[in-house]
C-alpha cells in the first residue's frame, strides 16, 4: 500500500519541533519512532496513533477513528484515525501531540 505523501508531510510537518523522533519503514507504511517507541505513523491515507490504552478506548467515539486493526485482531492502544477527523493541521497536530506523549512518558528502550 502506498503512503500519502501529502499525509507524510503534514505528519513531519507536527513532529518538526520534537527532538529524538525517527522514522522508519513499518507496518507496510511510514512509523515514527520517539525514543525507540513507535508514537504514529502512515498506513495509506490513515494516521496511526499509539496512546495509553485507556485513553484509546475513550477516544474511539468521533466518527472516521477506529482500532487499530492490522493483524484482523484489534490491537490495545494503537487507533486509525481516518480523513475527515484529521483535515486541519490544528486537529492532526492534536492526535500526534497525543501520541508524542504517551510515547514520551514511556522508558527509553536500550539500542540491541
Amino acid at each position: 500500500m502506498a503512503v500519502d505523501e501529502k499525509l507524510l508531510g503534514r505528519v513531519r510537518t507536527a513532529l518538526r519541533a520534537r527532538r529524538g523522533v525517527a522514522e522508519k519503514r513499518m507496518f507496510g507504511g511510514v512509523a515514527f519512532m520517539l525514543r525507540g517507541h513507535m508514537c504514529c505513523g502512515i498506513l495509506g491515507a490513515t494516521l496511526m496513533v499509539r496512546l495509553d490504552p485507556e485513553q484509546a478506548q475513550a477516544l474511539l467515539a468521533p466518527p472516521n477513528v477506529r482500532p487499530m486493526d492490522f493483524t484482523g485482531r484489534p490491537m490495545r492502544g494503537f487507533l486509525y484515525v481516518d480523513g475527515p477527523a484529521i483535515r486541519t493541521a490544528g486537529s492532526l497536530k492534536k492526535w500526534v501531540d497525543r501520541a508524542v506523549a504517551h510515547a514520551a512518558a514511556l522508558p527509553a528502550k536500550r539500542k540491541k
